[in-house]
């Protein structure tokens, strides 16, 4: 598996900035760097109290500076590590409402949870099944790169071709969810495209494993297919001659542009969900409604601002007029749903409630349709989870199209709206996690699931019937129990930042499951996948679409 390297956006080299909230205005000194740590430091700490890595004048000298101990959390774990700033201020309230401590030096191996957003190989490497919870699947880039969906869905299509469809089947096919795409790194492929593309078309091209509209241009004139065709004709000559060029081209898709969306007053829109995987052993996925993004202005197709055409937030941010709007760029379903009913549905025949019945329904199909495309290749461990971000949009005919699914989605909530919305998701979703992770140490049956509220449940794996499951002796989720302090000799010699306060949930947080004593015990686990999983998958599929 490969791990693409941390960017920085600073070149700065002694240290590595992150921003964990619940250190703010702590003091801290000099931090020492080590290339196997990632250290979390604060945003709104205070310049006055950084001395490392600053340049001194010529015969200015620096004030002396007390030596640091290192830190270690005061009291029992469980203990959490949590690496960048996505998501970490909920995780961490989270986990501290819990009386878990964290910790700031990724070279531990005693941590009860760990939240990072890069995936380092040698995280996997030392995770301990059945003890730890490892928030992203290792590979999870099957399913949430552009070029990994497309791969599944088409073999997907491929192996349903192969067998006889059922006219009552609830599979789909490709081209009914799912834009005409090509790869342009495989030649047949790229050739496919120019030789279909026709002026007067509009294409998007996308590098397969970036997110918030990085790298995404048009694709609408011929100058631009003439341009974009000859440098892979120059890249291709090269390796022709065995000439080794300085940098491959990034690895992109080209997806056929929805030019005549469905409008929310005027603007374009797309909807984010959520795919929740709270277990891969057995697999347990459920489905969350998120909310709506919405474009600063007006659509127009033949614009070339990317923020007409781009929804996201990050995105949005570039428009100038994004600071006044940004309240009216993020709708809650309900709000959307009201809109859909009073503007929509006479005039297009739509049910009551479209949104929340028909809608919602596809947008489960689909979402569990791509799952199964991909569930051979992902690697499963007890303890490993993952939070998707699944991007829809509807056409005017109110078609829903899969646009993209994306690994460690934003949660930032920098508006009304995801203030409310991104620490349910947080919260209900670690919520679940660990109560799918309790019950399955100690031999229960996963289902009822006592803390699902907000989440529906998606799919369950012990029901599916897929063949025999073999056993597979457990360990007793040690790291997720109080346990002793570790004494200075046990720690390694890394500055960590100083403790964060105890910090209480929100009224109205979902966090039911309390923290357990584990006992031993004897559990099965699925075999791993093996030929013939993405038939039998598909063929059982229409059992667990919970509609």
């Amino acid at each position: 598996m490969a791990f693409g390297p941390t960017k920085r956006k600073k070149k700065t080299k002694p240290m590595r900035q992150g921003s964990s909230p619940q250190q703010a205005g702590s003091s801290s000194a000099g931090r020492a760097t080590s290339t196997n740590t990632e250290v979390e430091l604060e945003k709104a700490q205070s310049d006055e109290n950084r001395t490392q890595g600053k340049v001194y004048s010529r015969g200015k000298q620096p004030e002396v500076e007390i030596p640091r101990v290192p830190r270690v959390p005061v009291g029992l774990g469980p203990y959490f590590y949590i690496s960048g700033s996505n998501g970490a201020k909920l995780v961490s309230i989270y986990c501290q409402s819990r009386g878990w401590q964290r910790i700031y030096d990724n070279r531990r191996k005693d941590y009860a949870l760990k939240w990072c957003e890069i995936k380092c190989q040698e995280t996997y490497y030392h995770f301990k099944e059945g003890e730890q919870l490892l928030y992203q699947i290792p590979n999870n880039r099957v399913l949430t790169s552009k070029i990994g969906l497309l791969c599944c869905l088409r073999e997907q299509e491929r192996v349903m071709k192969r067998i006889s469809r059922s006219p009552n089947s609830k599979l789909l096919k490709m081209k009914e969810f799912f834009p005409e795409s090509f790869r342009l790194d495989l030649k047949d492929d790229r050739n496919a495209f120019f030789e279909l593309c026709k002026e007067g078309q509009m294409w998007i091209c996308k590098p397969s494993c970036s997110n918030q509209g990085q790298g995404i241009f048009l694709l609408k004139s011929p100058a631009a297919l003439n341009s974009i065709q000859a440098k892979l004709h120059s890249f291709e000559e090269r390796l022709l001659n065995k000439k080794v060029p300085q940098k491959a081209p990034q690895a992109r898709i080209v997806q056929r542009y929805i030019h005549q969306p469905l409008l929310l007053e005027g603007k374009k829109f797309d909807v984010r969900s959520y795919l929740l995987i709270a277990c891969t052993a057995p697999y347990v996925l459920c489905f969350a409604q998120g909310y709506v993004r919405l474009a600063c202005v007006n659509y127009d197709a033949a614009s070339d601002d990317l923020t007409v055409h781009l929804t996201n937030q990050y995105m949005q941010k570039k428009n100038p007029l994004y600071s006044q709007l940004k309240e009216e760029t993020v709708w809650r379903m309900e709000h959307f749903n009201t809109y859909v009913n009073e503007k929509f549905r006479k005039a297009n025949g739509l049910p009551k409630d479209w949104v929340f019945t028909v809608f919602t329904k596809r947008m489960q199909q689909i979402m569990l349709q791509c799952f199964l495309a991909a569930k051979h290749k992902l690697e499963s461990k007890l303890g490993y989870f993952d939070l998707i971000g699944c991007d829809f949009l509807i056409d005017e005919n109110f078609k829903v199209w899969l646009l993209e699914m994306n690994a460690n989605p934003a949660l930032h909530t920098n508006c009304r709206a995801l203030k409310d919305i991104i620490p349910t998701i947080v919260f209900e979703s670690l919520d679940l996690v660990l109560e799918v992770f309790n019950k399955r140490l100690k031999g229960q049956s996963v289902l009822p699931l006592e803390t699902l509220s907000h989440f529906a449940l998606l799919y369950h794996e012990d029901a599916a019937n897929i063949g025999q499951k073999q056993p597979l002796k457990l360990s007793t989720g040690r790291y997720l129990r109080p346990h002793r302090m570790l004494s200075h000799s046990d720690t390694l010699q890394h500055p960590e930042g100083s403790e964060d306060g105890r910090i209480t949930l929100p009224s109205g947080t979902p966090t039911q499951l309390c923290l357990r004593e584990f006992t031993h015990s004897d559990t099965t686990s699925p075999p791993r996948a093996f030929a013939h999983a993405v038939v039998l998958g598909l063929r059982t599929v229409q059992h667990w679409l919970l509609f």
